[in-house]
């Protein structure tokens, strides 16, 4: 069992949902509740990384962020930085290729609240952030919760986007994905079983949790 590619995983899976879920908050209500021209424009992008191959996008990621590109020059050059075959650039990837599977559970959500409970709650002397916090996000928490599951589990499984990005080092870059790919070319079929058996069980139990939650609070009175 390679943990240090387990445990790198849990790690990038939680710091994109800590990245995105502020992000995915905002955009996600603001298309749910916005209507302007251009608008199917956005949420076709947003739905782009879904259906875009994920070697597609991870070979323009690599091109466009790589030491060769004018931006990747730029950032080493002014900031020291790189954006490839890190942690940080896997990091953006993981971000950029997950985010229909936060902003559409969640913009969703927020579609589905009667827009006439804001206004109630402003006629009641509710702020703007007050409405926000009190009944807007009780009302969509299920969504909030499907996004950040989906977020999660697809985070630990993703591969394509990851390997370009990042490519195979060990505890830098190396997900527990690449290190069943890994395990496979390498005809060590016992690990790879078990990590596979790992990654499964963390996702069926992360999606279970979620119908268990959501069905607890739909019986709350």
């Amino acid at each position: 069992m390679d943990w240090q590619a387990v445990v790198l995983s849990l790690q990038l899976a939680a710091a994109t949902l800590a990245v995105l879920l502020p992000a995915g908050l905002w955009l996600g209500r603001w298309l749910a509740r916005s209507a302007f021209r251009g608008k199917a424009l956005v949420e076709a992008a947003v739905v782009l990384p879904l259906v875009l191959p994920p070697t597609v996008l991870g070979y323009y990621l690599l091109v466009g962020l790589g030491a060769g590109s004018p931006l990747g020059r730029w950032l080493l050059a002014t900031f020291d930085l790189r954006l490839t075959f890190n942690f940080l650039g896997l990091l953006l990837a993981s971000v950029l290729f997950n985010i229909p599977f936060m902003v559409q559970p969640i913009q969703r959500a927020f579609e589905a609240i009667p827009r006439d409970l804001a206004e109630a709650a402003a006629v009641s002397g509710l702020s703007a952030w007050q409405t926000f916090v009190r009944v807007e996000l009780p009302l969509a928490w299920p969504g909030v919760l499907s996004a950040l599951v989906l977020t999660f589990v697809h985070t630990l499984g993703e591969f394509g986007v990851v390997l370009m990005v990042g490519g195979s080092i060990p505890g830098e870059t190396k997900t527990i994905a690449i290190s069943i790919y890994d395990q496979v070319q390498a005809f060590n079929l016992a690990s790879a079983d078990r990590m596979a058996g790992l990654l499964l069980l963390l996702s069926l139990g992360a999606v279970a949790a979620t119908f268990f939650a959501t069905a607890r609070r739909g019986r709350a009175p």
